[in-house]
């Protein structure tokens, strides 16, 4: 027999969104923990395995976006593709 251990915790999030998460877990049927938990399950899964973005923008001096560029320069200098 295993044991579940849960945390209570409190999170501040928009009343809108709280409102929409309520009916949304009513209409289907579950409870408003249910559709958090489930939630928050799919976000972490999908952060653990994205990819990491191999992404950097061209600055000048580290000082900033290099002003002379336009933004097709800026994707292939990015990506490290010829301009």
């Amino acid at each position: 027999m295993s044991t579940v251990t849960r945390m209570k915790t409190t999170i501040d999030i928009p009343d809108a969104l709280a409102e929409e998460a309520k009916a949304v877990a009513r209409r289907s049927g579950a409870t408003l923990r249910e559709l958090v938990v489930a939630g928050l399950r799919a976000e972490v899964s999908r952060r653990e395995t994205a990819a990491p973005v191999d992404f950097h923008f061209p600055t000048a001096g580290g000082d900033g976006l290099a002003a002379e560029l336009v933004p097709e320069d800026v994707v292939a200098r990015s990506y490290g593709l010829p301009s």
